[in-house]
């Protein structure tokens, strides 16, 4: 007998207290090991029209629904006894007429009438909308699975009406319809042979999953919320498996999935290739940990291949390869390289650059590029750094730098970007690489020396690079040409579309801090424009305070607010721009009486805490309820870092960072964001409400 899990069953599980999940748990465990036994305490309901579904009772009141033929059994849903019973009697499980694809579908006469919440005057509200569908044939709405008994109401709705039907429809049927609605055109899954069954259609194959064995069902069941980082959709897949020509890069907004293709390609890369060894590898110690624990439940009971994969950050890769192959010197920290460029700076006069202007000149030109001459810094052209200098203040500059070397060299230090020029050298010479393979997340944040080691170890595999990042959500690093590099991945980027972490509302909201495309400097595009979200949310709340006490006020009334509709501590995230403002989240987290955890990046987050970080911190996590807090003009952007801008050219960069710090931080939101902000508030929040400058 086939056993399955629905992707409904994960969900409604998740909304369980903790001892109700236990409970429902071992009576899964239980039905997957005898599906066909008597004690189980099946019970036929008969008020539902699909007389395949079952209860199997777990406790005095909560109940399983299942769908259950001679055949196989499915596990559909779990609730309380009534709420579980009333969802089994508006639902069926059919195969489409047209895709063929297995579905569960809402029964349409079980629903009174579709209810639009309305967010405008009244006035406005009543203005006739256009009909999003009007011109599309029954045919065509069909093939994207939508069920035929809701097509009247899909053909009736418009912009106020398509997102609370959506939620009532398939999810592939849903996602076709939000992107008609936003001008793109629907990909649609066709089996690439003939299929008997059902399930085994792509669309359904996310959506139902067969249960081997009772690992596998633990796996599926103890991580319901993280679900999609196991199921990969169908268009995800195509990016997982194909064979690249040369380095490749998916990217796409926050919520898309990278992270999860670049886990799934890592595994792929181990499967395909038994004899190679891969390196997945991120931006934190953080982001590194977490991806192990994915990678971890993604691989369940192949132990085998994760011997092949290796998890670490960026640095720490770096510093256990230097180790071992004998590179010897001390991490310069940074406030010794403060101290070095300051005191390099007062010893050469005659010039009026700042500490800041030193610093960054330092890390963006001089020591990523590795350039140990005078010759070598007049000639580097300048990508990223918008400053124009003539030759005469390069000069100037190439003392100061050279005494920072000095420095540098007398007290046995070396810079990261030394270190790794000095693997990516190693590594290109005879030396055999430890890696055949490299798949790097959160790749719009490394450096030009990381290019450089990453691009030496999986040099000998032509399709030995796959990168996953957003440039969006570039924050840390200034742009410059991997092509000059030789890392070109001009006809191999994809941009993936639909976002499952973050609510419709939450993401359209965040879009507008961003435009509809960027382009990095090699000119490869990377386009939002048509990205979906597959699930709605109430909109992000923005709020305005006439001082700092008001604004800890109404974020502790926020935070005991979500705690009372059941989230937990650990799904609640609150972040700040810089540590000058952590004080200020800790006093309304504290006032809302929860325990947290400050983060920094090497601390993950911890069961009955919320997290505390600031916005750079929070890059590749994810919570249920998000507070951005001191959203202040001249917080954010950073008034600091306009005033240490030495040339109005460089000052647009300064803006599009900050605002993608911003679009970052809210976009760790699931389905509850709070942005707050004390008058004067930041300029951001006008382009994120659409008010007019």
């Amino acid at each position: 007998m086939e056993f399955r899990i629905a992707d409904t069953f994960t969900d409604s599980l998740s909304r369980l207290t903790g001892d109700e999940q236990r409970a429902a748990k071992t009576t899964a465990f239980d039905l997957q090991v005898n599906p066909t036994g008597t004690g189980h305490g099946f019970h036929k309901l008969e008020k539902s029209k699909d007389k395949n579904f079952w209860s199997v009772k777990v406790n005095s009141d909560i109940r399983l629904i299942v769908h259950k033929t001679q055949n196989s059994l499915l596990l559909c849903y779990v609730d309380h006894h009534d709420k579980a019973y009333d969802w089994a009697e508006r639902r069926k499980l059919e195969t489409h007429p047209k895709t063929g694809a297995a579905q569960l579908v809402e029964i349409r006469e079980t629903v009174s009438e579709i209810m639009v919440p309305v967010y405008k005057t009244q006035e406005f509200a009543q203005k006739p909308k256009p009909l999003l569908f009007k011109n599309v044939s029954n045919d065509e709405l069909l093939s994207y699975g939508v069920p035929a008994e809701w097509l009247s109401d899909v053909r009736g709705a418009d912009e106020d009406s398509i997102l609370v039907l959506a939620d009532r429809l398939p999810s592939e049927a849903a996602e076709a319809l939000l992107e008609l609605a936003t001008g793109g055109k629907p990909r649609i899954q066709v089996p690439n042979v003939v299929i008997d069954n059902p399930f085994d259609h792509p669309d359904a194959l996310r959506r139902f999953r067969v249960m081997s064995n009772i690992d596998e069902l633990r796996q599926a069941l103890d991580f319901p919320w993280e679900k999609w980082s196991i199921f990969l959709h169908p268009e995800q897949r195509q990016w997982v498996d194909r064979e690249y020509s040369g380095p490749a890069r998916v990217s796409g907004s926050a919520g898309t999935g990278k992270t999860i293709v670049a886990l799934h390609r890592a595994v792929h890369l181990a499967k395909i290739h038994p004899d190679s060894r891969v390196l997945l590898t991120t931006f934190s110690d953080t982001l590194a940990k977490s991806l192990k624990t994915k990678l971890n439940r993604l691989i369940g009971s192949q132990p085998r291949l994760g011997e092949r994969i290796d998890v670490y950050s960026i640095n720490a890769i770096g510093s256990r390869l230097a180790s071992a192959q004998g590179l010897s010197g001390k991490i310069l920290p940074k406030n010794k390289l403060i101290e070095y460029i300051d005191f390099s700076s007062k010893s050469v006069e005659g010039h009026k650059f700042t500490s800041h202007f030193l610093l960054s000149e330092w890390d963006q030109i001089v020591d990523a590029w590795q350039i140990d001459s005078w010759e070598g810094y007049r000639d580097v052209a300048r990508l990223g750094r918008k400053t124009r200098l003539p030759e005469v203040q390069r000069s100037t500059l190439w003392k100061i730098f050279e005494g920072v070397k000095k420095s540098i060299l007398n007290n046995g230090f070396i810079t990261e970007s030394q270190l790794f020029a000095g693997l990516a050298n190693l590594f290109d010479g005879n030396q055999q690489a430890p890696y055949d393979y490299v798949v790097i997340d959160e790749a719009q944040d490394i450096g030009v020396s990381h290019l450089k080691f990453f691009s030496a170890l999986a040099s000998k595999k032509r399709d030995g690079l796959f990168f996953a990042g957003d440039l969006g959500q570039r924050i840390f690093q200034q742009p410059f040409s991997w092509k000059s590099l030789g890392v070109d991945i001009r006809g191999r980027s994809r941009t993936l579309r639909i976002n499952y972490r973050t609510s419709h509302q939450i993401r359209r909201q965040a879009d507008r801090l961003l435009g509809p495309e960027t382009v990095d400097i090699d000119g490869n595009e990377e386009n939002r424009s048509d990205t979906i979200s597959v699930f709605n949310g109430p909109p992000p709340d923005m709020r305005t305070f006439k001082d700092q006490d008001l604004e800890i006020n109404a974020v502790r009334g926020w935070l005991i607010a979500q705690l009372a509709a059941g989230v937990s501590p650990n799904e609640i995230g609150v972040f700040v721009r810089s540590a000058n403002e952590m004080s200020r989240a800790e006093a309304a987290v504290s006032a809302a009486g929860l325990k947290f955890k400050i983060l920094d990046d090497h601390v993950e987050t911890i069961s009955g805490h919320a997290s505390i970080c600031t916005m750079h911190l929070a890059k590749g996590l994810e919570f249920r309820s998000v507070v951005v807090m001191a959203c202040d003009d001249e917080v954010i952007p950073s008034q600091q870092r306009i005033e240490d801008v030495t040339d109005d050219a460089d000052l647009q960069e300064v803006y599009d960072t900050e605002r993608q710090l911003l679009y970052v931080a809210c976009t760790r939101a699931r389905d509850h964001l709070l942005i707050t902000a004390v008058d004067p508030s930041s300029e951001f929040l006008d382009d994120l409400v659409g008010r007019a400058k």
